[in-house]
């Protein structure tokens, strides 16, 4: 096994974007940039695909497949955590709740809360998550490894996605299991997209669809609301984004609706 490099994507998924390309030339792509853990490429390559890269490999042929893969045939996977502190390095993940979507429905969801040892008062305040509730709860570890495997190659979507993607990559990578490489998604991005809007919140976004799920602050509320979100964009979105990587391009091609 090689040491471990700070690794960019950007070059293997540039080319992945535009066309599929030979096994052959996606070896050479990850030998020659350095996007590599093992010396071998198949063993990365399998490393990337448990991490969620969204590779499709058919006589040695690699698709990225959201290249491919219509919007309502693309399975999301709407993300929402909370946490005792701000990132990965000062606290931890103290639930998590995911809602999957496919066609422009609801058709899965996972959540649970997360053992810590503490939860400020604030944020006892704010989430309403005690001390006395999570008592009996599983280990963070336990819960990533569950996560993980619902996670499995969706497209990952979260309201303010940074945060949610950064917090849950770096936890898996502080228990040797992996990190996120997902395509993923934000609905905030999204959303000023398709819609006008002074604020582009979740409590606005939902007052503007007319979402009514009261609880805030708890990740499961939260990534249904996201999720009821993104069903109403992708209901707007224009007919001319067909794929999945079409989507997010859009999503991230400016920061207002286009007329």
């Amino acid at each position: 096994m090689v040491k471990p490099r700070n690794m960019s994507r950007d070059s293997l998924l540039k080319k992945l974007k535009k066309a599929d390309i030979s096994l052959e030339e996606f070896y050479d792509c990850i030998q020659k940039k350095g996007l590599r853990h093992f010396d071998s490429p198949e063993l990365e390559t399998e490393l990337l695909i448990s991490n969620g890269f969204p590779l499709r490999i058919e006589n040695d042929t690699v698709t990225l497949q959201t290249r491919v893969t219509p919007v309502n045939e693309q399975s999301f996977c709407v993300v929402d955590i909370e946490t005792n502190a701000g990132n990965a390095k000062k606290g931890q993940i103290i639930e998590i709740g995911a809602v999957k979507i496919k066609n422009g429905k609801i058709i899965d969801e996972y959540d649970s809360l997360v053992y810590a040892n503490e939860i400020p008062e604030y944020i006892q305040e704010v989430t309403g998550i005690t001390l006395e509730m999570i008592e009996n709860s599983p280990p963070l570890q336990e819960v990533l490894e569950e996560f993980k495997l619902f996670l499995d190659g969706d497209l990952f979507v979260a309201h303010d996605i940074k945060f949610d993607y950064k917090f849950i990559s770096d936890s898996l990578e502080n228990f040797d299991l992996g990190r996120l490489e997902n395509r993923r998604l934000c609905t905030i991005d999204l959303a000023k997209r398709v819609i006008e809007s002074e604020k582009y919140g979740l409590s606005t976004l939902k007052e503007y669809f007319d979402i009514d799920i009261a609880e805030h602050h708890r990740a499961l509320s939260d990534a249904r609301s996201t999720a009821y979100i993104l069903i109403n964009l992708l209901e707007l979105l224009d007919e001319k984004i067909v794929y999945a990587e079409e989507l997010i391009d859009y999503s991230l091609s400016d920061n207002k609706k286009i007329n």
